[in-house]
C-alpha cells in the first residue's frame, strides 16, 4: 500500500483508523495546505514539524514544557489542526502518546532536554517494544553550544550533550538532531516518515533557537514525499504458499493461532479470511486480545498454555499442525517457557517472514500477502472445530452471593463485561488486571471495524503505571468511544498525576480502581514485605484533583448491591462525567489462571544457573 506524504494531488484527508489500520481509500493521500512565502512568518521550521504532524495523522502532541522547547512549543500551538495537551510529567506524556497511536496510527510528545527525554524514555521504550510509531520531540540546546566545550543545564555535568540521544538510539528506530537549517527539512521528514514505514518510535531534537526562523526549504507546504509500498517478491509469495497449503492439508486436526504482530503487519482483514476459508478453529496469543473478532464462529479462545481458555489449549496443543500468524513468544507469554507446542508442526508467518516446518524459510513476503492467497489455496478442514465443540462446557457464573457480601473480582468483571457495547473501549493494567480482563468477550467488533481495536493493554513491556497514560491518549484519540480503564491500586499510584489532565480535557473515561492493597502479581510470582503499599483515600485524591473544575464523579464500592448502582450512575446520569470508581476487594481475591501463572514464572525466574 503506497502512502503519499504532502501529495499535491490530495482532496481528502483520511481518518486514521488505528496501528493496523489501512487508510481509506488504499493510497493514503495528505491534504495539501496553501503555499507559504518564504516571507511569512509561518515558513519556519517549527511550523513545518507541526503541519508534517498533522499530516501523518497527528491531532494531538503530549507535552511538558521546559525552557529548550517553548520557542518550539509555540509553533506547534499555531498550527490549526493541532492541539497542544499538557501532562503533568513525561512519564505520562509518553504513555498518552502511545495510548494515542493504538487509536490513530501514529502519536507525538514533545518535551525539554535530557531532564525531559531521560525521564519519557521508559515509555519510549515500551512504544518500541509494542510497535507503536511515536514522534518523540526534544528541545535541544542552543546550536551555537554544541561543540564549544560548554557545560549547560539540564544535562549531567559534561559539555558532550549526546548522552539523551545515545539513550535513544537503542528504543527508536531514528534519531534526528536537528541543529542547523539547512538540512533541518530532510532530518524531520526522514524521521517522521521512518517511523510510519517501520512502525516504531523515532527521536528529533531540535535546537531551541532555531524552531521560529523561516528558511527556504519551508518556503512550499507541502514539499511531496512518498513512502514507497512494501511489496511481496512473486515468487517468494508464491513459494511460501504452496508449501505451506501442502503441509496443512496433509495435517488431520490443523488450527490458526493469532498473534500481536498481526497488528503492525495490518493482516487481521486477512487472518479472518483465511479463517473463513479454511474452518479451522481460531485462538488468539493473550498479547493479540483485541485483533479478532471473538465472535467469529470458529474462535475458541485466547491460547496461553497451562492458563488458557478452559478447552483452548487442549485443542491447539493436540493438534498436528498449527499456522501462527505473528506472535511472540517470551516468558510471559509462554507460562515460564512451558508451551507444550513442537516446532516440527508449527507454521511460523512473521510480518515479512514464513517459516514452514522441516523446510525453507521465505523472506520478502507480507503477512497480509501471504495469508490472502493462503486462503484461496487451503483445503477446508473442520475437524479440530468438531473436537472442540465435543468437548466444550459452557464456563459457569460466579458462586450465588449474600446481600452486602464483599465484593469478588469475578462478579466485578461479570459486570464490566454487560457494559461494553460498540461504543466502549477497555484499558488493562499490566498483568493482574489483564488476566481478570481476559474473560471479557471482545463481541461487538464487526468485521468492517477490524482496524478499531477495543481492547488494549502492555503485554510485551509491562510498565506498572501504563494505564493511566494510555487511557488519556486513547480517549483523546478515540471520541468516538467511552474509554473503561482496568487499573489496579499499586499501578495507579506510579501515574495517578494524569487524572488531572483528563479532566482538563473534558474526557469521559469511567475508571475501575481496584484497591486490594499492593502488587498481586509480585505476590504470586514472589511474596514479601515490598509488595504491600501504603493504602490512599483514592477517590479523595480523585476529588481533590478535580477541584470544581470540569465535570468528575467519585464513588468507593465494597459489594456487588454498590457496584450496580455505580455503574448505572456513570451509565445514565454521570454519562458525560469523567467517573472513578473505587473498588474495595480483598487482597487475595484473585483468578485460578494468575496463581497457576505466577508460580510457573517465578519458576521459570529461579532457575539455577547452567554448569560451567
Amino acid at each position: 500500500m503506497e502512502t503519499k506524504i504532502g501529495a499535491l494531488d490530495a482532496q481528502v484527508k483520511p481518518v486514521p483508523n488505528g496501528v493496523g489500520g489501512s487508510p481509506t481509500p488504499s493510497s493514503h493521500a495528505i491534504s495539501p495546505s496553501l503555499p507559504v512565502s518564504i516571507a511569512s512568518p509561518e515558513a519556519t521550521l517549527g511550523r513545518h514539524l507541526a503541519r508534517r504532524l498533522v499530516q501523518a495523522g497527528v491531532g494531538d502532541v503530549f507535552a511538558v514544557p521546559g525552557d529548550f522547547n517553548l520557542t518550539l512549543l509555540d509553533h506547534l500551538i499555531a498550527e490549526p489542526e493541532l492541539k497542544l495537551i499538557g501532562c503533568c510529567n513525561e512519564l505520562n506524556a509518553g504513555y498518552a502518546a502511545d495510548g494515542y497511536a493504538r487509536r490513530r496510527g501514529v502519536g507525538a510528545c514533545a518535551v525539554t532536554f535530557t531532564v525531559g527525554g531521560l525521564s519519557v524514555i521508559n515509555a519510549v521504550a515500551g512504544a518500541y517494544s509494542e510497535n507503536l510509531p511515536v514522534v518523540f520531540i526534544v528541545g535541544g540546546p542552543n546550536s551555537n553550544d554544541y561543540g564549544t566545550n560548554r557545560i549547560l543545564h539540564h544535562t549531567i555535568g559534561l559539555s558532550d550533550f549526546s548522552q539523551e540521544l545515545q539513550c535513544f538510539q537503542t528504543v527508536t528506530c531514528f534519531q534526528a538532531v536537528v541543529n542547523h537549517l539547512e538540512d533541518a527539512h530532510e532530518l524531520i521528514d526522514t524521521a517522521i516518515s521512518t517511523s510510519l514505514k517501520e512502525s516504531k518510535p523515532v527521536y528529533i531534537s531540535i535546537s531551541c533557537n532555531l524552531a521560529g526562523i523561516p528558511h527556504p526549504t519551508f518556503s512550499t507546504d507541502p514539499v511531496p514525499f512518498f513512502l514507497s509500498p512494501k511489496i511481496s517478491n512473486q515468487m517468494c509469495l508464491e513459494a511460501a504458499v504452496e508449501a505451506t497449503a501442502t503441509f496443512l492439508d496433509k495435517a488431520v486436526k490443523p488450527v490458526l493461532v493469532a498473534g500481536p504482530k498481526l497488528r503492525v503487519a495490518k493482516a487481521t482483514e486477512s487472518f479472518i479470511e483465511l479463517a473463513d476459508a479454511c474452518g479451522y478453529p481460531i485462538a488468539v496469543m493473550p498479547s493479540a486480545k483485541g485483533l479478532v473478532p471473538e465472535h467469529h464462529p470458529k474462535f475458541i479462545g485466547t491460547y496461553w498454555g497451562a492458563v488458557s481458555t478452559p478447552f483452548c489449549s487442549e485443542i491447539v496443543e493436540s493438534s498436528d499442525a498449527y499456522l501462527f500468524a505473528g506472535p511472540i513468544f517470551n516468558d510471559y507469554t509462554s507460562v515460564g517457557y512451558s508451551l507444550l507446542l513442537k516446532s516440527e508442526k508449527a507454521v511460523i508467518v512473521q510480518p515479512e517472514r514464513v517459516v514452514v516446518p522441516n523446510g525453507p524459510a521465505f523472506g520478502c513476503v507480507l503477512m497480509k500477502d501471504f495469508l490472502h492467497e493462503l486462503a484461496k489455496r487451503i483445503k477446508r478442514n473442520t475437524t479440530a472445530y468438531e473436537n472442540y465443540e465435543r468437548i466444550f462446557v459452557p464456563g459457569g457464573v460466579p458462586l450465588k452471593r449474600t446481600p452486602k457480601e464483599a465484593l469478588r473480582v469475578n462478579v466485578l468483571f461479570m459486570h464490566i463485561q454487560r457494559m461494553l457495547s460498540g461504543s466502549t473501549a477497555v484499558i488493562a493494567e499490566t498483568v493482574k488486571i489483564m488476566y481478570s480482563c481476559k474473560q471479557i468477550c471482545i463481541h461487538e467488533m464487526k468485521y468492517n471495524e477490524f482496524n478499531c481495536y477495543r481492547y488494549e493493554f502492555q503485554m510485551q513491556y509491562g510498565s506498572i503505571g501504563w494505564s493511566v497514560g494510555a487511557t488519556l491518549g486513547y480517549a483523546q484519540a478515540a471520541k468516538d468511544k467511552r474509554v473503561i480503564a482496568c487499573i489496579g491500586d499499586g499501578s495507579f499510584q506510579v501515574t495517578a498525576q494524569d487524572v488531572s489532565t483528563m479532566l482538563r480535557c473534558g474526557q469521559k473515561s469511567i475508571i475501575f480502581l481496584i484497591n486490594n492493597g499492593g502488587y498481586t502479581i509480585e505476590v504470586e510470582i514472589h511474596d514479601g514485605p515490598y509488595n504491600v503499599i501504603k493504602n490512599w483515600n483514592y477517590t479523595a485524591l480523585v476529588d481533590a484533583i478535580h477541584n470544581g473544575e470540569g465535570k468528575c464523579w467519585t464513588c468507593k464500592v465494597h459489594c456487588e448491591e454498590e457496584l450496580m448502582e455505580a455503574i448505572q450512575m456513570a451509565m445514565g446520569a454521570k454519562k458525560d462525567c469523567l467517573c472513578f470508581i473505587e473498588v474495595i476487594v480483598h487482597k487475595d481475591d484473585t483468578s485460578k489462571e494468575l496463581l497457576e501463572w505466577g508460580s510457573r514464572v517465578s519458576s521459570a525466574n529461579s532457575r539455577p544457573p547452567n554448569p560451567q
